[in-house]
């Protein structure tokens, strides 16, 4: 005898959940791709790149009074005589001195300016996740993310290789995001990608 025996509705959908959760199907929330990334400061063409932490010398040649000496501030800023708080973060030293002779025209004729790094920022990154050492690294100005990931000892077994996130805090967070073939590599935007201070990295 044939059977019209049919299964309640709903049966099937806890083995089903179960194998999606067993996937790792997870919700990563709003993130760019390395590749994808528009960076919001200028370009440095090479060079040395300054940021918040390095200490500068600005001198304006037989102008001692437009000179100044100072540390740019986590603004991105350094306050100089006439011209006030003018933003250094970005620049290399010879694209801010070109900035800077182009401004002090309203002031002066022909000024010439020169622009010197006396202390090299120290970068505290935090590194968090599936990583060997977890903290705050001491890394060295420009550092790359592969330089970040092994001063913290590398990825731990567990981590998702293409899980890696630079948490950048600019008008809002942005989540950069990266996988560790094209770190290791250097390939791509993620191989010329610099941290910068404030940055933060995650490894899920």
């Amino acid at each position: 005898m044939r059977s019209n025996w049919l299964p309640p509705r709903g049966i099937f959908r806890a083995p089903l959940l179960a194998l999606v959760l067993a996937t790792g199907c997870t919700n990563l929330g709003d993130y760019v791709w390395v590749h994808q990334y528009r960076d919001p400061l200028p370009a440095s063409n090479g060079g040395y790149v300054l940021a918040a932490g390095d200490v500068i010398s600005v001198r304006v040649f037989g102008q001692e009074a437009m000179s100044a000496h100072g540390k740019i501030r986590s603004d991105g800023k350094i306050s100089l005589p006439f011209l006030n708080d003018v933003q250094a973060e970005g620049y290399t030293p010879t694209v801010l001195a070109s900035q800077l002779e182009a401004r002090l025209k309203d002031y002066m004729n022909k000024p010439v300016v020169t622009v010197s790094v006396d202390e090299q920022r120290v970068m505290k990154i935090p590194v968090v996740g599936d990583v060997s050492r977890q903290g705050t690294l001491d890394l060295p100005p420009d550092a790359g993310v592969l330089t970040a990931l092994a001063a913290a000892g590398g990825l731990l077994e567990i981590a998702h290789r293409d899980r890696i996130f630079v948490i950048r805090n600019e008008s809002k967070p942005v989540r950069i995001r990266f996988v560790w073939n094209e770190l290791q590599h250097a390939e791509g935007a993620a191989g010329s990608f610099r941290l910068r201070p404030g940055d933060q990295i995650v490894v899920e």
